[in-house]
């Protein structure tokens, strides 16, 4: 572990190359009489009041004796700096531990060593639990519209130096403050200098929100989404630790994280709080409701319309006898239904929730009930287009269910021209989609294909925590191992 070093700009300079010049790192420098002090605290987890009102004021205070030599000053301040929590550290690491712990570090000129004073700030004034991220196990704290706060809340749970924040300004007349966050030693630096350099591109009036920076950042057109945008921290922490990068900007609650593959949009945050088995369970659910909401009415107009031999006789003859009278085609009545769907869903999402609600409950239950009623659709269709509809919502990211709304829509286009062989057409076509599909050089489809055996055990389903001990092989490189776990002897005994 590194000493700290005598001189104050020596010691400045060491903070900075350790934390890749972190925009919430800043220092000050204090000179009084014949004394020279410097301070190092970190802006996103300390309290400027405190350290300018308390901890500046007692300093200047104390040094102001013209005859006391540097260690001397380091006693005098030790002992009556008032504090609740004030220690002395002599490593580089033990001092960063501190400062990200939101400690204020003071050091005097000559010597090795420096005082930690407490000055944390309370992160959690004006942070309330995730709207669009519901968490039912784990943390309910999420990001707000402060990027401070927001970089705090990152801070406080990841205490490592190697934790880089990198500020950019971005807009010609905004200037939005835009932040990479990354920890160095895990991230591609590949990956990290391409996308400082698409950042940098970027030549616009104004950036109002992270969403505005998506149509830049993604360069491949696609209706999937290559971003995963979150107001989760835990989420955001969580995903630093696997390699991947995180974008910040000011005045909005949603941080964008790269890169990002399909089996990430199968994952849900609080799948890393609860058993495996019950995971791998609801993640069987979001998988099955992806194949649903696509093949289900594709399959129904195809059998209905062109191959009614896949399905057994009773079947096909107790539909049939539903759609008697049914003016419309197949095709045009599912269609149809499911523009009901969307529009309650869209008036659902624009109105205040308790009317949004009812809304969406009474109106799908009137309009189905009297629908069917009136003969304009069969309650088969009503029953197809509800459980289709209902597997489409059991993804949280709404670019994701806005995606399988069209495919799903392109899905039923095929079977309505050409049955089955259409279905089978169109799913070629959506698969030779994902695997074109690149997120910052990482393959969509990435670890199913390529398929990498190493990285199945959180893919799909996932494995107990202590099975998964290395990092994934496609997100980086190196410090790969994340765990060394061996079972305790009461374990195996057990």
């Amino acid at each position: 572990m590194k000493k700290i070093e005598k001189k104050i700009d020596s010691i400045f300079k060491t903070i900075q190359t350790m934390n890749g010049q972190s925009s919430d790192i800043k220092t000050r420098k204090i000179e009084q009489n014949d004394n020279r002090i410097g301070i190092v605290f970190l802006e996103s987890v300390s309290s400027d009041d405190k350290i300018s009102d308390f901890l500046i004021r007692s300093i200047m205070t104390l040094a102001k004796n013209k005859k006391i030599t540097s260690k001397e000053l380091f006693t005098i301040l030790y002992n009556h700096l008032f504090n609740s929590t004030i220690k002395e550290v002599t490593t580089y690491d033990d001092l960063f531990f501190h400062l990200a712990s939101g400690f204020t570090a003071v050091f005097v000129e000559d010597e090795e060593k420096a005082i930690v004073v407490e000055t944390r700030t309370t992160l959690d004034r004006g942070v309330q639990e995730s709207t669009t991220d519901v968490s039912i196990l784990g943390p309910k704290d999420s990001f707000t519209e402060n990027p401070v706060i927001n970089l705090g809340l990152i801070r406080k749970r990841i205490k490592d130096p190697n934790l880089y924040f990198e500020e950019m300004k971005i807009g010609r007349r905004t200037k939005s403050k835009v932040t990479l966050a990354y920890i160095q030693d895990i991230a591609s630096e590949t990956r990290v200098k391409k996308l400082k350099n698409r950042l940098n591109e970027i030549d616009i009036d104004g950036i109002l929100d992270s969403g505005n920076l998506r149509s830049f950042l993604n360069q491949q057109p696609s209706s999937f989404p290559k971003i995963i945008s979150t107001e989760r921290p835990d989420l955001v922490c969580g995903q630093l630790l696997e390699g991947k990068i995180a974008i910040l900007v000011e005045n909005t609650p949603f941080v964008l994280i790269f890169p990002t593959v399909f089996v990430d949009f199968l994952h849900s945050p609080g799948d890393y709080y609860q058993k495996s088995f019950n995971v791998n369970f609801s993640r069987f659910l979001r998988l099955f409701g992806f194949l649903i909401t696509l093949l289900v009415p594709a399959a129904y107009i195809a059998i209905m319309t062109y191959n009614p031999e896949m399905v057994p006789d009773k079947l096909f003859i107790s539909i049939a006898i539903q759609r008697e009278g049914v003016p419309f085609p197949t095709a045009f009545e599912v269609l149809m239904l499911g523009m009901t769907f969307e529009l309650l869903r869209e008036c659902d999402l624009r109105m205040p929730s308790k009317m949004g609600n009812a809304i969406s409950v009474v109106g799908g239950l009137v309009l189905g009930e009297a629908a069917v009623n009136a003969g304009i659709v069969s309650p088969f269709a009503v029953i197809i287009v509800a459980i289709t509809s209902i597997s489409g919502l059991l993804f949280s990211d709404i670019d994701m269910i806005n995606a399988l709304r069209w495919w799903r829509l392109i899905f039923m286009l095929f079977a309505a021209v050409s049955g089955m062989i259409g279905v089978v057409v169109a799913s070629i076509l959506l698969i030779t989609h994902l695997a074109s599909i690149e997120t910052l050089g990482v393959p969509y489809l990435t670890p199913l294909a390529p398929f990498l055996l190493e990285e199945q055990k959180d893919a799909i389903f996932i494995e107990k925590n202590k099975n998964m001990k290395h990092r994934p092989s496609y997100l980086t490189k190196k410090n790969r191992r994340r765990l060394n776990f061996k079972e305790g002897n009461h374990e195996k005994k057990a």
